[in-house]
Parts: C-alpha cells; sequence; structure tokens
C-alpha cells in the first residue's frame, strides 16, 4: 500500500528574515526581472561573510538595480544617479571596518557613473560593486546604453545599436581590479559565492550579473519573457575563468558568453591598506596626516 504524502508544512520564517526587509516585500520589479535574484545571492554572501549584518552597508543608484538598498536590512542608502560609488567610498574612508557593497545597474554604474568606477579601481578601495546588466536602462524606458549589443533594439535604437559595447570585465581588470567575476541570475550559487569573494578581497571586488529585463530591453530583442533569456543562458553561457578578458564580451548573437572568476589578486593591498603603510614609511602616525 503506498503511503500517502503528508500536508504541505508552512515554514513561519524565511532563512534570510534577518537581512530582508520583509514589510516591503513583495518588491516592485517586472515579473521575469532578475534582480530579486542577485538580492537573494547578496543575502546569502552576507549570510557567511565574516562581518555582522551590522557591519555591512548597502549603497545603491538610481535604476531598477538602485532599488536593492530598500530591501535590505542594514544601514543602506540610495543615493543620485551615477554616484553610488564616491558615496560608498566616503562611508569606507570614514568607517574602514564597514564591509561596503555598491549595488546597481549597468546604467547607473558605467554610463552615468563610469567616472567613478574608474577612480575606485584606480585607487582600489575596498568595495565590493555588483553591477546587474540588462543591456538598457530599464526603468526610464528601455534606451541604449554602454551594454547595449550591437544591433540590439531599444527604445533609442529603434534601427538597432550600431555603438561598440564595454565589456565590463575587461575594463574592471584594465584597471587593476584585483577581484573580477561575471555570472547570471541562472547561477545564483555561484553569483553569491563571488560575491562573498569579492568582500573577502582586500580591495575592489568587482561582480557583473547579466540579468533578464522583458519588457525594457527583451520585448524588442526576441526573449519577451524572464525565462526566454534565461533559457538562452542556458544554452550558451560557458564557464571558464582562466579565459582572457579581453575575449568575454557579450553580444546576444548566438555565440557563447564567457562566465567566470576571472582575477582573483590574493595579495591585493586596498587603499586603505596602503595609506596607512605609506604614513608609517613616513613616520606619520595617529592623527599627524593632516
Amino acid at each position: 500500500m503506498s503511503q500517502q504524502a503528508s500536508p504541505a508544512q508552512v515554514a513561519d520564517e524565511h532563512p534570510n528574515d534577518d537581512i530582508l526587509r520583509g514589510e516591503r516585500i513583495p518588491h516592485i520589479w517586472c515579473p521575469g526581472c532578475g534582480l530579486g535574484t542577485v538580492i537573494k545571492s547578496y543575502a546569502e554572501a552576507v549570510r557567511e561573510s565574516e562581518k555582522t549584518l551590522d557591519e555591512h552597508v548597502v549603497v545603491s543608484g538610481i535604476g531598477c538595480t538602485g532599488r536593492a538598498a530598500g530591501y535590505v536590512n542594514t544601514d543602506s542608502y540610495h543615493t543620485t544617479h551615477g554616484r553610488a560609488i564616491p558615496f560608498a567610498t566616503g562611508i569606507k574612508v570614514s568607517n574602514p571596518d564597514l564591509e561596503v557593497s555598491v549595488i546597481s545597474g549597468d546604467g547607473d554604474l558605467f554610463n552615468i557613473g563610469g567616472n567613478h568606477f574608474i577612480h575606485a579601481a584606480r585607487r582600489n578601495m575596498d568595495l565590493t560593486v555588483v553591477c546587474a546588466n540588462n543591456f538598457n536602462y530599464g526603468m526610464t524606458g528601455g534606451q541604449f546604453g554602454s551594454t547595449t549589443p550591437q544591433e540590439a533594439i531599444t527604445s533609442t535604437t529603434p534601427y538597432g545599436n550600431f555603438e561598440r559595447t564595454f565589456n565590463l570585465p575587461l575594463l574592471a581588470a584594465s584597471l587593476g581590479a584585483p577581484y573580477v567575476a561575471r555570472w547570471t541570475t541562472l547561477h545564483p550559487r555561484r553569483l553569491s559565492d563571488a560575491i562573498e569573494r569579492a568582500m573577502a578581497t582586500d580591495g575592489l571586488g568587482f561582480v557583473e550579473v547579466l540579468s533578464p529585463c522583458p519588457e525594457g530591453f527583451g520585448k524588442p530583442n526576441g526573449f519577451p519573457e524572464g525565462l526566454d533569456m534565461m533559457e538562452y543562458f542556458e544554452e550558451h553561457c560557458v564557464v571558464d575563468s582562466t579565459a582572457d578578458v579581453r575575449d568575454v564580451g557579450v553580444e546576444l548573437d548566438d555565440e557563447p558568453i564567457v562566465l567566470g572568476n576571472f582575477v582573483e589578486d590574493e595579495e591585493s593591498r586596498s587603499y586603505m591598506t596602503a595609506k596607512t603603510e605609506y604614513l608609517e614609511s613616513a613616520g606619520v602616525t595617529g592623527g599627524d596626516e593632516e
């Protein structure tokens, strides 16, 4: 005789209840958007990190991904467009013991705020920068940007984008970022592990997350549902952490999309570490540096 299945049990608590702001859920993102997965992976990384929840800070800019700060139960800051990184830099410099993460979109971080990323990487600021790349300005109407693949249709490229596209891992690596990775929302566990590794890096850790945007980018480009792009990721993604970052650009043209932890410099010395060592070598201690 077959055993009768027991009634489904409803859990009173979710494992991430303490990390997420439950009173703000359900979130406002569109059906099929990958940003919920990004936040879940971030929450898992926070849980596994060496810092307590009170020692984590999240900073975001403007855009769909900029809403991330509102769903995380830490000190969190929703800043002006493109200015998340300098705001996060100020927090880190004023309190180096905090684990400061920037979670924002490709438009915010690499179009409006690209200059700030360049100098944060140049200085090797001890920040974790998570860029949700959905290939367009999703919140403001689906305009094209620096990560929009060539020939892709957007509200401002109705005949297809002809401009060259940023290869974000190459950009980050060329600026000297000691940790550089790329994953997709189809790979939440790998993504969580990458964010945790970025947090543990003494210096700037950069994680690109390829994420569906069905409403803004997907519908005009053959991905009308979030699942359509997830299936594309499943069919085309290749994991190769040894790949030359010069060859990992994304064009969504049926060529492989290379994922991996491309750069891991365990000898990295962040801005704060280097500053302390420099001042000590100069005989400056305590508040004398002023």
